[in-house]
């Protein structure tokens, strides 16, 4: 589904709601041509209290950490990003949506130094199911491991959310999906695990919970981060900072995806060898059915994580 297919009317664009088609910017936008942005994935969902949006506070806090190292200062105050996402949920009456602040280098000169380029910000939010499809998450995704490699940390800070740095998961979700295959995982340049193109990866064996650690070159991710604290609660041992070989993968009792756009998918076969019996296991689908309790708030747990429109 296209926009033009969906009811969204408006965007919040340098301070103003604007219409939709007027959210406009140069051709010359430094941001186009040298991919200097940052941008979040956020959503909302549609509970019985109304919709709540899914760890906002945290988003935005990455947000401005993510501008640091790319000296973009951000000009509006995190209040002004939080109130105005809200109010343009509630403009569109919007009950379930997905959320996308950018912030980037605009329009001014175009070498590769932004000197006065200005900085430009903007929220969009509009109707988006599941990522990789509902199916997916009900019966688990085929992956492979991509021949292309995860960036090294001191290539590019790898703990930004930077848009340019997003080429190299197009590359291996491209690949992936020429070759047959829902999604791909990554390696990094010390060849070992790092994580999806859009998604962090965790791993069971034996009971226990593996997830790749922020020095293996992985986003810190949120919904990663709300998953390990849905697993610990749940009374399981999570190892958050685990190397993982790609050996690993292969054998392991269970594999899943987290992140915003994916939430909790399952992974069924890698490189088509099954993973367990191909279909998502039993501590999967435990995580998965209390991550989906949480945030469509069928439980007064983790209240802290919502912001309600």
């Amino acid at each position: 589904m296209g926009f033009d297919d969906m009811d969204v009317e408006t965007i919040w664009f340098d301070g103003e709601f604007v219409d939709w088609d007027d959210a406009q910017i140069h051709v010359l936008s430094h941001a186009l041509h040298y991919g200097t942005g940052v941008f979040e994935g956020i959503r909302c969902y549609d509970t019985e209290e109304g919709p709540a949006v899914f760890r906002l506070d945290a988003h935005l806090n990455r947000l401005y950490r993510s501008c640091t190292p790319y000296g973009l200062e951000l000009p509006f105050e995190q209040e002004t990003l939080r109130s105005a996402t809200l109010e343009l949920i509630e403009r569109q009456d919007l009950r379930a949506c997905y959320i996308r602040p950018i912030v980037f280098y605009g329009y001014d000169s175009l070498g590769i130094n932004p000197m006065d380029c200005p900085v430009r910000v903007a929220i969009a939010c509009w109707p988006w199911g599941a990522y990789l499809g509902e199916e997916a998450q009900e019966q688990g995704v085929d992956v492979m491991v991509s021949s292309w490699q995860k960036y090294s940390s001191t290539a590019l800070p790898t703990t930004a959310k930077t848009t340019g740095t997003y080429l190299n998961g197009l590359l291996a979700g491209e690949e992936a999906r020429r070759n047959g295959y829902h999604e791909a995982i990554l390696l990094n340049d010390r060849g070992t695990v790092a994580e999806g193109p859009g998604e962090n990866l965790f791993v069971v064996r034996d009971g226990h919970i593996f997830t790749p650690g922020i020095a293996e070159g992985i986003l810190d991710g949120i919904t990663r981060a709300s998953v390990i604290q849905i697993a610990r609660d749940l009374g399981y041992h999570v190892n958050d900072g685990a190397t993982l070989s790609r050996g690993e993968l292969y054998t392991a009792d269970e594999l899943f995806f987290s992140g915003t756009a994916v939430e909790v998918t399952p992974i069924s076969t890698i490189d088509e060898v099954s993973i367990g019996d191909g279909t998502p296991g039993p501590v999967t689908t435990e995580i998965q059915s209390r991550f989906f309790d949480v945030v469509n708030r069928r439980t007064d747990a983790y209240d802290e994580w919502f912001t309600t429109v």
